[in-house]
C-alpha cells in the first residue's frame, strides 16, 4: 500500500507542477522555446550515474510542464561551477537550483547570484558558510547513513566481526552527515565488541564516543575518504586489504558511502582470496548497483527517490517565481544561517524487496535488469 501511495503522490505532484508552471509569471513556454530563461540547474558532474539520474528526472518533469530551463554540469570544478552560475545570471535566470561540488567553495557563487537578485535553492548538498542560500531540498542524509549502520548491525552475529569504514568527499557536507548517521548505529556495536574496525586508527581512538564533533568526524573521514571517486575507492580498499592480516578478512562488513564506490570496493574485496563473504552498503539505487544486488554482489542500497526530490525542487522554484515562499519542514545550519529545508524519505533496498521497490513502483523498468 505504501508503494502505491508513493506512486500516486508522484503522479499528483507531476500534475500539480504542470499547472504551476503554466501559471508562473503568466508565461507558458515550450521546453525548447527561446523565451527568457527562468530556472537554471547546476549539477556537480556527469561522471557519477546519480547526477545523470537527476538530469533525466529534471528534463522529464520540465518538458511535461513546458517551462524554460538550462541544466549545466560543473565536472567537479568549483571555478567552472561559478562560471556556470555567471552564465545563467547573464541569461536572466530568476531561480538557481544548485548541487555544489564543494559546499564551502560554492558560497561565492551563491553570493554572486544573490547580488543579482536570483533565488538560490541548494539541491541535495548544502552550500555552506553563506547567507545567500534561500532554501534547501534534500533527502534525510542522517537517515541514509543510519540505514547503512542498521543494516550491517542486523547482519552481524557474535563478536569480533571485521568492519571496514569508508566515506564520501571531505568537501561535501553530506559526507559528514552520512557518516554521522552510520556511526550512530555502528558505534554501540563497536564499543561492545560486535565489530572490530580494521582500517581507521582515528575511528578506533573514538570507538567509545557515541556522538562525534565535526572535527572528530573529519579525522576519520580523512583516513577513509573515497572522494566520491570509483578509482580512489578501489585503490583505498586494495591498500586496506594489502596491509590487513588474514584474521582481518574472512567474513567482513563494509560501510560504503554510495553505490559507485560500493561497487568498486566490493570488486576489490571479492578479488581477495582471504575474504570469504562480505556485506556492503550503498545509496542512490543506481541501475548498476540494483543489478549487483540482484546478483548478490552488493548487499543493499538506499533508494532516494529522485522523482520526489526533483518535484520538491521545482515546486520551490515555482513558488519563488510567483513571489511566494516555499513551505519548509525543517532547517539545516550551514555555518552562516539556518537554511529552511524540506526533506524526502528514503527506503532500504535489498534482494528481498528490490523488485517491489524498484520495478513495481515504476522507478526503473524490469527490462533494465536480468535475473529478477
Amino acid at each position: 500500500m505504501k508503494l502505491l501511495f508513493r506512486i500516486a503522490l508522484i503522479a499528483i505532484v507531476s500534475m500539480t507542477m504542470t499547472g504551476l508552471f503554466a501559471s508562473a509569471n503568466g508565461e507558458k513556454t515550450e521546453a525548447t522555446g527561446a523565451q527568457k530563461l527562468s530556472v537554471g540547474i547546476i549539477l556537480p558532474t556527469k561522471d557519477e550515474p546519480r547526477w545523470l539520474q537527476d538530469e533525466v528526472r529534471f528534463r522529464d518533469a520540465l518538458e511535461k510542464a513546458g517551462y524554460s530551463v538550462e541544466i549545466l554540469f560543473s565536472q567537479g570544478d568549483s571555478a567552472r561551477e561559478r562560471a556556470n552560475v555567471e552564465a545563467l545570471i547573464a541569461k536572466g535566470v530568476k531561480v538557481l537550483i544548485m548541487t555544489p561540488h564543494d559546499g564551502a567553495a560554492a558560497a561565492a557563487a551563491a553570493d554572486e547570484a544573490n547580488r543579482a537578485g536570483v533565488k538560490v535553492i541548494s539541491y541535495d548538498r548544502l552550500i555552506t558558510n553563506t547567507e545567500s542560500v534561500d532554501f534547501y531540498v534534500t533527502f534525510d542524509s542522517f537517515a541514509v547513513g543510519k540505514a547503512f549502520g542498521e543494516y550491517l548491525v542486523k547482519q552481524a552475529k557474535g563478536t569480533g566481526n571485521n568492519l571496514y569504514l569508508y566515506a564520501g568527499a571531505a568537501s561535501d557536507n553530506n559526507a559528514f552527515i552520512f557518516f554521522d548517521g552510520a556511526w550512530s548505529a555502528l558505534q554501540p556495536k563497536i564499543a561492545d565488541g560486535t565489530f572490530v574496525i580494521q582500517n581507521s586508527s582515528e575511528a578506533i581512538a573514538l570507538m567509545n564516543k557515541a556522538k562525534l564533533s565535526r572535527a572528530e568526524l573529519g579525522k576519520i573521514i580523512g583516513q577513509v575518504t573515497t572522494n566520491w571517486d570509483f578509482n580512489v575507492a578501489k585503490n583505498l580498499a586494495e591498500a586496506n586489504l594489502t596491509v590487513a592480516n588474514k584474521d582481518a578478512k574472512g567474513e567482513v562488513f563494509i560501510a560504503a558511502p554510495n553505490d559507485g564506490t560500493a561497487r568498486a570496493i566490493a570488486d576489490a574485496f571479492a578479488a581477495d582470496g582471504d575474504v570469504t563473504k562480505y556485506y556492503i552498503t550503498g545509496q542512490d539505487a543506481e541501475k548498476a548497483s540494483v543489478q549487483y544486488i540482484i546478483d548478490g554482489k552488493q548487499s543493499m542500497t538506499v533508494l532516494k527517490d529522485v522523482r520526489i526530490l526533483v518535484a520538491d525542487a521545482i515546486k520551490a522554484a515555482v513558488m519563488y517565481l510567483e513571489g511566494k515562499t516555499p513551505t519548509a519542514t525543517g532547517s539545516y545550519a550551514n555555518g552562516a544561517k539556518e537554511v529552511p529545508a524540506i526533506q524526502t524519505e528514503v527506503i532500504t533496498v535489498t534482494q528481498d524487496n528490490v523488485k517491489s521497490v524498484i520495478v513495481d513502483s515504476g522507478y526503473y523498468s524490469a527490462s533494465d535488469f536480468t535475473g529478477l
